[in-house]
C-alpha cells in the first residue's frame, strides 16, 4: 500500500517510483547564466526497467539489508570532452494541445513557451492513480515519476539510440525481429550492463547517444514534488522509453541551487542539495536506492571555474570567444543527491614555496603491491572499485587542489593547505583505502549554511574554519574527510537514519585529528575527553531545547527502510527549517560509538571499523547491519545484556538521553599539560576556552571588568568561530555594550553559527540587543540561505 503524502507536514516526500523503472547514468548538458540566476539545458536519462534490475525475493536476514537492486557496472573512464550539443529547436506550439489531452478538463499548467512549472496543485495527472499503481498492467499507460520542485520544464522526448553508428553490435536480436521502440530498450539495456573492462566504450556511447535525435515527444505534467512522463500506448515499464530527454531550466527561487557572492564581491552559484536534496537542480530520482553514475558538461564564461563531484580534475575547454565548456564525470554509482556544483571566480591555491607540489594534480596511482588485505570479493554490485585496486590501497594522500575567492588566497595557503595532507595520511591509517581517487575542497561563500559539506571528491568549507588557529579547520577537515566513507561510499538505505553518517564522522573527527597532530596516546587520551565533556555539555543543551520527537535517532523505527509498492517513501522532518540547525544526530550518534568503542577497546573496535568498510563500502545500510556485524565481533565476555534490540531501543528509538550513559566515563576536568602556572592561565587551548567560557555562562552575573579582562587575556575575537560563538554570548548575556561590535561581525561573517545568537538578542527583550539583531538581519538577508532567514525572521517578527 502506498504512502500516503500530506503536503501540510513537514516531512519531505520522495516520489520517484524506483520500484518499476532506476535510473541508471544521467548526461546533462548545461548552460549557467548568472544574469537571470538560472542554470538551463538537457538531461538525458538512461533507465532499467524492473524486470532487469529485481530478484526473486527471499526471507529477509536478520539484518533487514535490503538486495541489491542491480549490479551497477561503472568504469574508472579517462577525461572524455563531450562536444556542444546540437541547437535547441522547441515548437512553441507544443504546450497546451498535446499536454493537455488527458488533463480531464483541469488547469492547464503550461506557460506561453510550452513549459510546464511546478505547481502548488497537482494538474492533469493523478499520482496516486497512475504512479502508485503501477501493477494495473493494461489497464492505464504506465507512468515514470522524477522528483522534480522549481523546474520548468519544456520538453520531454524519447531519445533514439539505434540512429547511433555502430550502437548496433548492442542488439543481441536481429534487428528486423524487432518493433523500434523494442530494439531502442533492448540497446540501452546492454549499455547499461556493460562489464566494467568496457567502460571507456560506454562512456563514449552514453555521450552519442545523449545527442542522437528524438523519436517523438512524450506527455508530461508537473506537481509541486514531481514530474510525471507518459508514453500513449506504453502499458508497463519494460515498455516505456529507456532514453528519455528531457528540456528544463531552474529557477532562480530553487532551493536547490544558491545564487549569491563569493567574499571578493564577484557572483558565484553553489548546490548543496538542501534542504530538497537536488529535485531543484534536474529531475532525478531521490530515494537513496537509485544509485546510479553521471557525466555532466557545463558551459559559463571564461571568468568562472566549474567545480563538481566528479572523478577528474576537469580543464576548461574554449567553446567560443568569451565561452568555456567543463566536463566531468562519476563511475560509482551513487544517489542523485550527492551530485554537486560550484561556479564562481574561484582561485586555485597552491603553495607558495613549492608551486610544482604534486599533490595538487593528478598523478598515476604508485605501483601495485601485493596486500592482503583486500584479497575477497568486494560485497556490492559491480564498478571499478579502489578498494580492488591495490595500489590505491597503499596511497595514503591523493591527489587535492584547493579553491577560494582570491581575497581568502594567503589564509587557505597558511592553514589549510598545510592541513590536508597530514588529515588525509591519518584517516587512511585509521580506515585504510581512500574510497575516492581525488579531492578539490572549496571554500563557499559567507551564506553558507553549515562549517562543512562533503560530496564525492569535493568538500565544501566555511570561512569561519579559516579564522584563529588550525584547530577548528583542522578538526572540521577531519569531519568532512570521514564522510567519504561513512555517508559517501557506505550510505544510509533510509536517510532519516543520519546517525550513521553525522554520528561517525564526528566520533572519526577526534581520533583523525589526533593522528594529524601527531599526538601521544596521552595527549590523545586528554584532547578526545574534553571533547566529549563539551560534547556532553551541547547534547543536554540540545534536549532541552528541542521537541521529543526530533531527539529520536530512527524516527520511522519498525518501519524504517520501508517503502511503498511504487518506491515511493518520505524523509522525517525532512523540510522543517530547524531540523538543519539541531545537533541531536550528529550527538547521540557519537556518544553510542564512544560507548561502544569503550566497550570493545580502541585497537579492536577500529580493527573491526576497517572489516566494516571493506564489507559494506559500495552499498546503503540500515543501523541494524551495522549493530550486528559489530556484536558478532565483540568477545561474549564483553558483550554482557548487549543486542541490536536493546541498544536500537535505548539510543536509537528513545528520546532524551540513553540510560546506558553510565558506562560513558567522561572526564568532567580534563588534565592539562605540564606547563608553567602563568603559560597555562593564559595560553589556553581552543577546546579549553570553550569549557572556560560555557562554565563562565552559566554565572547569573558578570562586571564589565571581568569580560574585559577575559577579552584581553585570550584575545577572544580573535580566536576562532566556536570560541567566539561562545564569547559572543557572554556579551549578549551579559550587555556587554564594548563588544557589541564583535556580535554584529560574527552575525554578518559567520552565519553558519550565528543564527542560535539572533535568538539571545530577541530573548532579552532590550531594545539595543533587539535593535542589533534587526539592523545585522537587514544587512544578510538578501544572501542569507532560504532556511537560516526563514528560521530568523521567526524570531525577529
Amino acid at each position: 500500500m502506498d504512502v500516503k503524502l500530506d503536503p501540510s507536514r513537514d516531512d519531505l516526500p520522495l516520489m520517484a517510483n524506483t520500484s518499476h523503472m532506476l535510473v541508471k547514468h544521467y548526461v546533462l548538458d548545461l548552460q549557467v547564466d548568472f544574469e537571470h540566476q538560472v542554470i538551463e539545458g538537457i538531461i538525458v536519462l538512461f533507465l532499467e526497467d524492473e524486470n532487469k534490475f529485481k530478484k526473486p525475493t527471499s526471507s529477509l536476514k536478520a539484518t533487514s539489508q535490503s538486495e541489491p537492486k542491480e549490479a551497477y557496472r561503472c568504469r574508472t573512464p579517462e577525461p572524455c570532452q563531450i562536444p556542444g550539443i546540437h541547437e535547441r529547436t522547441f515548437s512553441s506550439k507544443m504546450g497546451c494541445s498535446k499536454f493537455g489531452i488527458y488533463g480531464k478538463g483541469d488547469k492547464d499548467t503550461s506557460d506561453k513557451g510550452g513549459n510546464h512549472d511546478n505547481q502548488e496543485q497537482t494538474s492533469g495527472i493523478s499520482c496516486s492513480k497512475y504512479c502508485c499503481d503501477t501493477g494495473n498492467y493494461g489497464r492505464e499507460d504506465f507512468l515514470l515519476v522524477l522528483d522534480c520542485c522549481d523546474l520548468s520544464v519544456l520538453k520531454v522526448e524519447e531519445v533514439d539510440v539505434a540512429a547511433v553508428s555502430g550502437i548496433e553490435t548492442f542488439a543481441r536480436s536481429p534487428k528486423f525481429t524487432l518493433a523500434p521502440e523494442e530494439l531502442r530498450n533492448e540497446i540501452v539495456g546492454e549499455l547499461v550492463t556493460l562489464p566494467a573492462d568496457r567502460w571507456r566504450e560506454q562512456l563514449d556511447y552514453y555521450d552519442r547517444c545523449s545527442q542522437a535525435p528524438g523519436c517523438g515527444e512524450l506527455l508530461f505534467d508537473t506537481d509541486t514534488w514531481s514530474l510525471q512522463i507518459r508514453k500513449t500506448g506504453a502499458q508497463t515499464a519494460a515498455g516505456f522509453p529507456h532514453a528519455i530527454r528531457i528540456w528544463y531550466k531552474t529557477k532562480p527561487e530553487g532551493q536547490s541551487v544558491t545564487w549569491t557572492s563569493d567574499q571578493s564581491g564577484r557572483p558565484c552559484v553553489y548546490t548543496m542539495g538542501s534542504p530538497i536534496n537536488n529535485r531543484a537542480l534536474f529531475p532525478c530520482q531521490e530515494p537513496p536506492v537509485a544509485m546510479s553514475t553521471w557525466q555532466a558538461t557545463v558551459r559559463a564564461a571564461a571568468s568562472f571555474v566549474v567545480l563538481m563531484s566528479g572523478e577528474n580534475s576537469a580543464k576548461p575547454s574554449q567553446l567560443r570567444e568569451g565561452c568555456f565548456s567543463w566536463h566531468y564525470y562519476v563511475t560509482m554509482p551513487m544517489p542523485a543527491s550527492t551530485f554537486t556544483i560550484a561556479v564562481g571566480c574561484w582561485t586555485e591555491v597552491k603553495p607558495k614555496t613549492c608551486p610544482s607540489n604534486d599533490l595538487v594534480t593528478e598523478r598515476p596511482l604508485p605501483p601495485a603491491k601485493a596486500d592482503c588485505r583486500y584479497v575477497d570479493i568486494c560485497g556490492h554490485l559491480e564498478y571499478s572499485c579502489h578498494f580492488q585496486n591495490a595500489s590505491a590501497t597503499l596511497q595514503e594522500i591523493v591527489p587535492h587542489r584547493v579553491f577560494a575567492p582570491v581575497c581568502l588566497e594567503g589564509t587557505c595557503q597558511e592553514i589549510l593547505l598545510q592541513l590536508i595532507p597530514a588529515c588525509l595520511s591519518a584517516a587512511h591509517s585509521v580506515l585504510g583505502t581512500h574510497p575516492f581517487s581525488r579531492l578539490d575542497i572549496l571554500i563557499v561563500p559567507a551564506n553558507f549554511p553549515s562549517l562543512g559539506m562533503a560530496s564525492p571528491h569535493i568538500i565544501f568549507l566555511s570561512q569561519s574554519t579559516l579564522t584563529g588557529t588550525s584547530h577548528l579547520c583542522g578538526t572540521r577537515l577531519c569531519h568532512e574527510i570521514a564522510h567519504a566513507w561513512f555517508g559517501l561510499a557506505i550510505g544510509a538505505r533510509d536517510w532519516s537514519e543520519e546517525w550513521l553518517s553525522e554520528g561517525f564522522a564526528t566520533h572519526l573527527e577526534d581520533i583523525f585529528w589526533a593522528k594529524a597532530q601527531q599526538l601521544a596516546s596521552h595527549e590523545a587520551q586528554e584532547q578526545q575527553e574534553l571533547k566529549a565533556c563539551l560534547r556532553w555539555h551541547r547534547l543536554q543543551d540540545e534536549l532541552q531545547n528541542s521537541p521529543v520527537e526530533m531527539q529520536v535517532l530512527r524516527p520511522n523505527k519498525e518501519n524504517t527502510g520501508h517503502v511503498s509498492d511504487s518506491g515511493a517513501s518520505v524523509v522525517k522532518h525532512g523540510l522543517n527549517p530547524e531540523k538543519g540547525f539541531q545537533q541531536v544526530h550528529y550527538l547521540k550518534g557519537y556518544f553510542l560509538l564512544w560507548f561502544l568503542a569503550k566497550r570493545l577497546g580502541d585497537e579492536t573496535y577500529f580493527s573491526f571499523l576497517r572489516k566494516f568498510v571493506h564489507k559494506f563500502h559500495g552499498q546503503l545500510i540500515l543501523s541494524q547491519d551495522f549493530l550486528q556485524m559489530l556484536l558478532e565481533n565483540i568477545p561474549e565476555e564483553k558483550r554482557l545484556e548487549l543486542s541490536v534490540e536493546n541498544i536500537i531501543e535505548e539510543w536509537l528509538e528513545s528520546s532524551g538521553i540513553p540510560k546506558v550513559t553510565k558506562w560513558i566515563q567522561v572526564n568532567r576536568r580534563p588534565r592539562k599539560r605540564k606547563r608553567g602556572k602563568q603559560e597555562v592561565f593564559e595560553k589556553l587551548l581552543p577546546d579549553q576556552l570553550i569549557l572556560l567560557l560555557e562554565h563562565l555562562l552559566k554565572q547569573k552575573t558578570l562586571s564589565p571588568r571581568t569580560l574585559q579582562s577575559l577579552q584581553q587575556t585570550y584575545g577572544l575575537h580573535k580566536q576562532d568561530a566556536e570560541v567566539r560563538h561562545r564569547w559572543c554570548e557572554l556579551v549578549v548575556k551579559h550587555k556587554y555594550t564594548k563588544a557589541y561590535k564583535h556580535v554584529e561581525r560574527f552575525l554578518q561573517e559567520d552565519q553558519a553559527m550565528g543564527v542560535y545568537l539572533y535568538g539571545e538578542l530577541m530573548v532579552s527583550e532590550d531594545a539595543r540587543q533587539q535593535q542589533l539583531a534587526h539592523h545585522c538581519f537587514e544587512l544578510t538577508k538578501e544572501q542569507m540561505d532560504k532556511s537560516s532567514a526563514q528560521v530568523v525572521a521567526e524570531m525577529l517578527f
